[in-house]
Order: structure tokens, then sequence, then C-alpha cells
């Protein structure tokens, strides 16, 4: 596994890193354990302090962190300074809320009394992606850091000066070694660390097969882990839908990221009432958008992250429309270089035995789905293996609420795009994975729910 930064824009290799070798696993397991042991005898409130170190850390150098996010996997400047101003929310929730969500919890039981306390457990293994670098790693980091577990990080390959930036914002925090390490691992190194006892959990954000290989090798070794895995996220427009905020958010919500992102709206559920005008509205948005260098102000559609993404996605736009599905707006011609540029394309006829009917396109291709009524958008909704995310847009909030209970996913959003909140929880179900981050059951997935009943 070869860890290289590469610009997705224009294909040049910025830097190669080396791989670790066991000596340096053997050496992040012994500091992480070291940092477990010693966190047990420390109160919630001193890491508390250090985590809102590095909050501003990088709220301090927003410009800093973002370009490193442009540069290794290609996103808009303007975007990846929202994602460090987002990581930073999420490290100062849990540095203002970690010790609060973490009180014992009391129960009543007859002629007795009893609570719940909430034990760090130790190391936690994170393999995390490169569609959020920063984002991603302070979900698992901050929260397991303020319960006393350590984190350790195999980051994707194409981000790596991504994963050393994050370590560097720790470090610079005073926050001591071994609570945090980033490790170049293969792996054989990854399963050889969930083998460890010194970990005891494990958690990953990733596609399916990434997902189905590390929760095997958890499961092997009788590991907590969590699972937060790809989806086909619906946005739902029914006939009472404000139309003009319907058509923006559905552009901003497959086009932003340059369409990767496991919540981006990617199949578009339109009552035929507002089909016509929705499919008419998102196609002039999208034509408005540039591709271009993600650092440049000008640029307003991102390339994507790598390559390799940029032929797997054109490779599966080229088999959904053999299956029968249909171009209605866009280039499907592939952009030649070495850069990593793709025409945004909006196809529609997508049906159960085309190949990529139930598949993540994950980039700037946008399915749309002409149905008569509510209880067809449903159906249409719950027939994937996934279930991570989702939208519905109308006036009547009641009824998107009764629509949202009938969805088979693991988050709804009404009349606005999907986004992680520090404050409520994360997470699918289906194939979209199990387990939940960030709240206060993001912060109690990797403890020891420990009962104490005394008289």
């Amino acid at each position: 596994m070869a860890y290289k930064a590469i610009n997705p824009f224009n294909g040049e290799l910025i830097r190669e890193f080396p791989n670790a070798i066991d000596a340096e696993v053997e050496t992040t397991l012994k500091n992480a354990h070291e940092f477990y042991l010693e966190a047990k005898h420390q109160p919630i409130l001193e890491r508390e302090k250090m985590l809102k170190k590095v909050a501003d850390e990088m709220n301090a150098n927003i410009d800093y962190y973002a370009k490193i996010l442009s540069l290794n996997m290609g996103k808009l400047f303007n975007e990846a300074k929202q994602e460090v101003v987002r990581t930073v929310e999420f490290a100062e929730y849990y540095a203002k809320n970690g010790g609060s969500l973490l009180k014992d919890q009391p129960y009543e039981i007859p002629n007795n009394y009893a609570y719940v306390e909430y034990d760090s457990i130790g190391a936690i293994m994170a393999v995390e992606p490169w569609n959020f670098p920063y984002m991603q790693v302070m979900r698992v980091f901050a929260p397991n850091y303020i319960v006393g577990n350590p984190t350790i990080l195999k980051h994707a390959s194409i981000v790596p000066e991504a994963a050393q930036a994050f370590e560097e914002a720790i470090l610079k925090a005073g926050i001591p070694i071994g609570a945090f390490k980033n490790i170049f691992a293969d792996y054989g190194q990854v399963n050889k660390m969930i083998a460890d006892s010194r970990v005891q959990g494990v958690a990953l954000t990733g596609s399916e097969r990434a997902g189905s290989q590390i929760a095997s090798e958890a499961g092997k070794n009788l590991k907590k882990s969590t699972m937060e895995l790809g989806g086909t996220d619906v946005f739902m427009v029914l006939d009472d839908a404000d139309l003009k905020k319907a058509v923006n958010d559905a552009v901003l919500g497959r086009l932003g990221n340059a369409g990767q992102a496991c919540t981006s709206a990617k199949r578009f559920i339109v009552n035929q009432n507002l089909y016509d005008d929705f499919v008419d509205g998102i196609s002039a948005k999208f034509a408005k958008r540039t591709l271009g260098d993600p650092l440049d102000a000008k640029t307003t559609l991102a390339p994507m992250s790598s390559k390799s993404a940029q032929q797997k996605l054109q490779g599966q736009v080229n088999d959904a429309i053999s299956g029968g599905a249909e171009l209605l707006w866009g280039d499907n011609t592939p952009i030649e270089g070495s850069g990593a540029m793709f025409n945004p394309l909006i196809i529609s006829g997508i049906t159960p035995d085309n190949p990529m009917y139930d598949q993540e396109l994950f980039g700037p291709v946008a399915q749309v789905y002409k149905v008569k009524d509510d209880v067809e958008a449903v159906q249409l909704a719950n027939n994937s293996n996934y279930g991570l995310g989702g939208a519905i847009y109308s006036k009547d909030v009641e009824r998107a609420q009764n629509l949202a209970s009938h969805i088979e996913t693991g988050m709804v959003a009404i009349n606005q795009t999907m986004l992680s909140h520090a404050e409520v929880p994360f997470g699918g179900v289906k194939r979209s994975g199990y387990g939940r981050e960030l709240s206060d059951l993001g912060i109690k997935e990797f403890t020891n729910q420990k009962t104490i009943l005394y008289k």
C-alpha cells in the first residue's frame, strides 16, 4: 500500500510516505496502552481542556489545514475551509459536553440502588476515508479521547498529508504521545493491531467492501466495532414542495464535495406533478458549474479525489446506460489527461434490473425517478440494501415526518440537506453499517457500560 499525496487536479505527485515497519506498530500499541492506563487516573476536565486546545489550533490556522485537503483530495478551497470549521465544532462540542455526557446513569430497582458508569476500554483502531479527512477522524478521536481511549489512525492512502496534519494539530495542542497516532500501516498490520489485546474497538468509515473486511477481523477477535459505510440516499420531492428550495438544495446535495459523500443526495424521487420542472431546474444549475483547480476561486465543481475514482465512476455510468438508463443532461465523454475531472450528469430510467440500480455512484451524477404518490415514493426509497440518510421536501412538515418514519435509514432531513451535527447521532442501517457517531450515543459506543449495585 503506497501512501502518496497526488494532486487530483493535475495528477502531480506531491509527496510519498514510507510504510510503517513492524517496530513502529509495536511502539504505537505500547504508547497507546500507556496512555489508556494513565488516563484512568486523570480527571475528564483535564482532557476537555486539552481537546479545546486542538480546536483552537485548527481554528487559528484554517487556511493552512484547508489547503492540504484541496491538494490531497481535490476539495474546493471554500469547502475545505468549511470542513476545518466543522472539525473544530466537533472538538469543541466534546470539550464542552464530554464530561456531562459520561455522568453516571442512575436506575431504580426494588429494595436496591443501581447506576451505570461509562469507563474506558482501551485503544480504538480507526480506519478512515479520504472524502472528509479531518471530520471523520475527529468524530472518532474527540469522544474517545474524552473517555480515555487512545486512537490509532489508519487513514486512506491518498490523503497522507492530511493524516499527518491532524496528528500535527494534536501534538501542537500538547496532548500526550499515545493518545493519538497516525500510522502508515498496510492491512496486514491493521489486522495485527485489531487482534492485539491492547486494542479493544474498531471504527471504520468507508466502502461496504472495506467494512465487511474490517468488521470480519473485529468479529473474529471479539472486538466491538462501528461501521459507517456507503449509501444510496434519497432526496424526495413531494407534490407540495417548495420547488425553488428543493432545486437549490438538490444541486448542493449532489455536487458538494464533487458528490463524494456517503450522505450525498443520490436518488432524486420526485412527484410526477413537479418532475419536469425539477429536472429543468437542476439541469440549469448543473450547467453553471465550472470544473477547474480547487484552489481557484472561480472553480465551482472540484475534480474527483483520484484518477481511479474518476475511472470507476465512468465505468459505472457506462454500465448504467448500457443497462437501459437514459442520459437526460450532460456530456458523458470521458475527460482525458492526468487529472481527475468528471462532467456532472443527470440520468433516469435506472430500473431494478439495471446493474447499477442499487450501487452507490460516488460522484457528480444525479439519478432521477418519477413517482405518482407518497406510497410509491416510500416503496422506491426502501427498495435498497442501503440505509444511511435521506431528505424529504414538503410544505406540510407533519406529512414529511410521517413519511420519514417509514423510510428505512438511520437519518432523515426535512426541507434541508443531510449534514452531520455534533449534537445528534450519525449512522445507518442495512449495508450502510451499524453503530453511531457524534452526540451522547457516539461517546458511549466504546465504553464499558458498567452496572454497579448497592444498598
